[in-house]
C-alpha cells in the first residue's frame, strides 16, 4: 500500500470510528510500521488540515464538531478505484460509437495523472481494456449532450425528430424525464408538451437539439413506470402473455445464465435441455431474441406465438428460394 492509499485508508478509518483509534490498530489497518503511522497522521493533520486530535496512548480521532465538514482535497482514490474508474471511462467513451470520448477526455487525463502518481514510473496499458460495441447506432454527440443536460438540469428541450417507422419529421418540445440505455442505444423518456402525454424518443433520431424556455415538468415515478415501461418490449411493462421456450442442451449452458426478465422461470429438463418461461409485451422483440438461437430454440407455447415464429421462418426461407 503506497502513501496515497494509506492516507485514504487512514481517513476512512478515522471518519468511521466512534472512539479513538489506537496506533496498533492503525498499523494493522494500514499494514505499515509505527513510525509510518505517525508520519501519515502528521501529514493528515498538518498538510491536509484534518481535525485530528488525540495522542499515541489514548488513540487518535477526528474532532466531532469538525469531522463532518472535512474531506480530503481533490480526487483521492486508491489504485483499485482508479483502475475501475479508468475501465468505466473506456466503457462510456466506446459505447454508442465513442460519442462521449471528447467529453470524457479531460476526465481521462486526470485519471491518467493520478495513475501516474501510483505507477512508480511505469505506463499503464490502457489499451488492454477493450470495449467492442454491438450494433450500436451513430448519433450526434452535441445532441446527446444537450439531451443529457436537459434531463439533469430539469430544463425543457426542443428538437427535430424523424420517426424511424414512418420517416416523418416533426418538431417537438418536451419535458425530459429520464435517459435510458437499452440494447446499445440511448432514449430520452419525456412529457410531450404538444401531445400532452409521455413518449420515448431514440436520441439517434434527434437533430437540432436545443434548450427551450422554462423548467421541465416533473412526472411522478409511478406514472413514468406505468406509461413508459412497456416501451421496451419483453423486459418491462404489463405482460400480454407468457412464453415457454425450450433450448437444446448445447444452448442451455448459455441461456441458464442469461437474464431475460425479472420474473423469468427456468429449469433444466431430464435430457439436458433448458425450459425458460418469460412474460412478454411485444411479440416481435421476443421472437427476434429466440431467432438468435436458431435451431437450438423452440417456442412451445402459446400457440399464437409459435405460429408467428413459423411465419417468420417461412418468410426468411422464401428469401433464399431458387
Amino acid at each position: 500500500m503506497d502513501r496515497y492509499e494509506r492516507i485514504i485508508a487512514l481517513h476512512r478509518v478515522l471518519q468511521a470510528a466512534r472512539r479513538p483509534v489506537t496506533v496498533a490498530r492503525l498499523q494493522d489497518e494500514l499494514g505499515c510500521s509505527r513510525a509510518t503511522v505517525y508520519r501519515d497522521l502528521a501529514f493528515l493533520r498538518d498538510g491536509l488540515m484534518a481535525p485530528l486530535i488525540g495522542d499515541g496512548e489514548a488513540g487518535f480521532s477526528y474532532d466531532k464538531a469538525e469531522a463532518e465538514r472535512f474531506e480530503l482535497p481533490g480526487l483521492w482514490l486508491n489504485s483499485e478505484e482508479l483502475h475501475a474508474l479508468l475501465a468505466a471511462q473506456q466503457l462510456l467513451s466506446k459505447s454508442s460509437g465513442g460519442m462521449l470520448s471528447s467529453a470524457l477526455a479531460p476526465l481521462q487525463s486526470r485519471v491518467e495523472k493520478l495513475l501516474d502518481a501510483h505507477s512508480g514510473g511505469k505506463t499503464w496499458p490502457v489499451e488492454r481494456v477493450r470495449v467492442i460495441p454491438h450494433r450500436g447506432r451513430h448519433m450526434d454527440e452535441h445532441a446527446f449532450r444537450i439531451v443529457a443536460s436537459s434531463v439533469l438540469e430539469r430544463r425543457k428541450l426542443a428538437f427535430d425528430y424523424r420517426a424511424r417507422s414512418t420517416d416523418e419529421k416533426t418538431r417537438r418540445t418536451v419535458s425530459p424525464q429520464r435517459l435510458t440505455h437499452y440494447r446499445d442505444n440511448w432514449y430520452v423518456d419525456a412529457w410531450d408538451e404538444e401531445k400532452q402525454g409521455l413518449r420515448s424518443f431514440s436520441i439517434d433520431r434527434i437533430s437540432a437539439a436545443r434548450f427551450a424556455d422554462g423548467a421541465a415538468r416533473d412526472v411522478a415515478d409511478d406514472e413514468l413506470n406505468a406509461h413508459l415501461a412497456g416501451s421496451y418490449g419483453i423486459f418491462s411493462g404489463a405482460p400480454k402473455g407468457w412464453a415457454t421456450i425450450v433450448f437444446s442442451a448445447k444452448a442451455a449452458r448459455w441461456v441458464a445464465d442469461e437474464h431475460w426478465h425479472s420474473q423469468q422461470q427456468g429449469r433444466f429438463l431430464a435430457d439436458g435441455r433448458y425450459e425458460l418461461k418469460v412474460p412478454y409485451s411485444v411479440p416481435r422483440e421476443l421472437l427476434m431474441d429466440v431467432l438468435h438461437y436458431g435451431g437450438d430454440a423452440e417456442i412451445v407455447e402459446p400457440r399464437t406465438l409459435r405460429e408467428q415464429m413459423r411465419a417468420m421462418l417461412q418468410l426468411a426461407i422464401s428469401n433464399y428460394g431458387s
